[in-house]
């Protein structure tokens, strides 16, 4: 079945999110659902291994216990991370261009495209991997990723400040805090 929206869904269900890499490589995590709604999907997902994120000389390190609010659409190219400390605060977020983002029950999938952008506190952001493209952006997947990066970097801030707004007002951080190192 392919329309998460007509099973009885509750907020903290666990959901499993699936990324194909471009090189078919297939990474898995457990996450939580936040909210289901129409072609949109919510996760929660508890860092438990921290990662740096680099863009040239800038870092970005997501510690442990940190965790992130994930936010996927059936009928966008990309999906959203946005990441919290464990106190709450913002730490950055992250773009995935992808395809064919495929949602059931109990499962969250899409392809991933490989170029991404890193949206740092200040709201300065990055485009990260063009270099690991196998042939040059206005040529890769049909120009179909130029096309949605485009248009992403057009609209970024509007997306982003909205949507960390709706963030910090229906994820509370308080309401948050049972479900971290409760795996």
């Amino acid at each position: 079945m392919d329309n998460i929206f007509t099973l009885a869904l509750q907020r903290g269900d666990e959901i499993l999110e699936r990324k194909t890499r471009y090189d078919s490589i297939v990474v898995e995590h457990n996450c939580m659902l936040l909210k289901a709604q129409n072609q949109h999907v919510v996760l929660f997902h508890e860092i438990m291994n921290s990662f740096t994120m680099k863009a040239g000389s800038i870092k970005l390190t997501i510690p442990i216990g940190s965790y992130t609010i994930a936010y996927y659409w059936k009928d966008r190219p990309y999906n959203l991370y946005i990441w919290r400390d464990n106190e709450g605060n913002y730490l950055g977020s992250y773009f995935n261009i992808v395809k064919n983002t495929y949602m059931t029950d109990r499962l969250v999938s899409f392809e991933d495209l490989i170029i991404d952008i890193l949206v740092l506190p200040n709201g300065n952001y990055f485009i990260l991997d063009e270099d690991e493209l196998p042939v040059p952006l206005d040529q890769f997947e049909n120009g179909s990723v130029k096309q949605a990066l485009n248009s992403l970097l057009n609209s970024i801030d509007s997306l982003l400040t909205q949507t960390i707004s709706e963030s910090v007002k229906l994820y509370k951080h308080y309401d948050l805090l049972p479900w971290l190192n409760k795996r």
